[in-house]
């Protein structure tokens, strides 16, 4: 029996999970560490707690089992954080997460200056306060002492991966949300790195998310009781390891996620960038590439409404009485933290619109459900002009357990919804990057063969779907009435 083991590295905690050959889970385990926000707009982690968490988590998820059947490690991971070490591989600053904002004046720079056709011309996309880039440009011109101590330069999981084998290494899907990787021909572009101040030789070695990017060090696996010949597998974004997981593979399959961020995430055979770059153009982890939009607040938005505002954490009993009818008349912008796709602007903020002395709190926590699933929905229609006919969709995500909230994105989204029977989602996709690394599955639609098992199947209700339709069309209004105002 071999067995595989994937990371899945996010903002709150690192999620461990091991499989075997067949698919099975064997076990997993997670440990939380800090977030810290030291300024209004800014997030930040220590590198080195991640580090801890992951050896903690290695070692009790692997207590019990032969050591020696791991064959395997990969990841997924929170997306475009920026890491600096030094000379002594020291790590220099906190990570600057992908939901910072600090960055505004640096996008400004990129789009404006340097302008949205240069940067869609060598990187496929424009640049986003979440973006890795942006963020390199802050250090320099607000932290030049720190910008001149770095040697290396990479992404929250190549950080673990590097103290793992002391290789240092990214894939193209996670490569492809710093603004500095040519995503259409896969290789650095040497124009944004000049633009950012830094070289090729501070950036990790590129491979495609099912390779073998090198084995533990010895010291590593001396610590954990594994063999040094572990594979360790490059891995992906934590939206492409996910898609791996939730078997988003093939050309126009579609994922949502409804995590801390949303994303809409499509597999996509062919390389593309629509109109106005509202939608990512990334590489994926099965090779080939996928599009993507990303809300920055999602379940978020759930969370803070019911624990911060209402002061409860009963989030099953505060939908008992909520119904998805399309006739709630009070709107939510879910923009909590700004808005990444497909507005690209980290000053807007949320807003209950359509109160009146009639509102009660059960229409209010409805319409934070709704909103998040019209935000959704304004990446799908970017991919609908697009040409693109989406009539499916797998959900993942810790929303994805809200029955409630898979209904209202069906008929938010007319489309038919499916949650799956492992919701497991980046680490899943791991493991079976770890699997195709190590041999045990042929690549990523084997793979998806293998591990997906759907749960349950929402369909949308024409007369709801048709009602959350004129009300969609109404929160398409709201954005464009309040921008610039916050």
């Amino acid at each position: 029996m071999s067995y595989f083991i994937g990371i899945d590295l996010g903002t709150s905690a690192v999620k461990l999970l091991m499989m075997d050959e067949t698919g099975a889970l064997m076990r997993s385990v997670s440990r939380e560490y800090p977030l810290s926000l030291p300024k209004p707009g800014w997030s930040e982690q220590r590198p080195e707690d991640w580090w801890d968490a992951v050896m903690s988590g290695l070692a009790a998820l692997t207590e019990g089992f032969d050591k020696a059947q791991v064959k395997g490690i990969s990841f997924g991971g929170q997306m475009h954080g920026l890491v600096m070490l030094d000379e002594h591989d020291e790590v220099i600053r906190p990570a600057i997460l992908w939901n910072d904002g600090r960055s505004a004046k640096q996008c400004d720079y990129l789009n404006g200056e340097i302008g949205v056709k240069t940067l869609s011309a060598n990187t496929a996309n424009i640049a986003f306060a979440g973006f890795t880039a942006p963020k390199i440009l802050w250090v320099r011109e607000n932290e030049p002492e720190n910008f001149a101590r770095a040697r290396k330069i990479m992404l929250p999981k190549d950080y673990i991966a590097y103290r793992l084998t002391g290789v240092l290494s990214t894939d193209y899907s996670d490569a492809s949300g710093m603004l500095l990787l040519d995503v259409e021909h896969k290789r650095w572009s040497k124009p944004m790195l000049d633009i950012c101040g830094i070289t090729e030789d501070m950036l990790p070695k590129l491979f495609e998310s099912y390779e073998v990017t090198g084995t533990l060090k010895s010291d590593v696996a001396k610590a954990l009781g594994l063999s040094p010949e572990t594979k360790v597998i490059a891995g992906a974004g934590d939206n492409a390891a996910a898609a791996i997981g939730t078997g988003t593979v093939r050309n126009g399959q579609c994922n949502l996620s409804l995590g801390t961020s949303g994303t809409v995430f499509i597999a996509q055979d062919r390389f593309s960038v629509d109109a106005h770059n509202a939608l990512h153009s990334f590489a994926h982890a099965n090779g080939k590439y996928h599009l993507m939009g990303c809300m920055l607040s999602a379940a978020s938005c759930n969370k803070w409404w019911l624990e911060d505002i209402l002061g409860t954490n009963d989030y099953s009993g505060s939908q008992k009485n909520l119904r998805a009818t399309g006739e709630n008349r009070v709107f939510f912008l879910p923009y909590l933290m700004g808005e990444r796709s497909p507005h690209n602007d980290p000053n807007v903020r949320g807003m209950f619109f359509g109160l009146s002395m009639a509102t009660t709190r059960d229409d209010m926590t409805l319409a934070v459900l709704e909103g998040v699933a019209f935000g959704l929905r304004d990446s799908i229609e970017v991919a609908r002009a697009q040409g693109m006919r989406i009539d499916r969709s797998t959900v993942c995500g810790g929303g994805a357990r809200s029955p409630l909230w898979c209904e209202i994105l069906a008929n938010v989204l007319n489309l038919q919804v499916v949650t799956l029977k492992k919701e497991e989602g980046p680490a899943l996709g791991g493991a079976a990057l770890a699997a195709i690394g190590c041999g045990a599955f042929a690549d990523a639609y084997d793979a998806a063969e293998k591990i997906v098992e759907t749960d349950r199947v929402y369909d949308p209700t024409p007369e709801i779907a048709a009602r959350y339709e004129e009300r969609y069309q109404t929160f398409r209004k709201l954005y464009p009435a309040i921008k610039g105002l916050a």
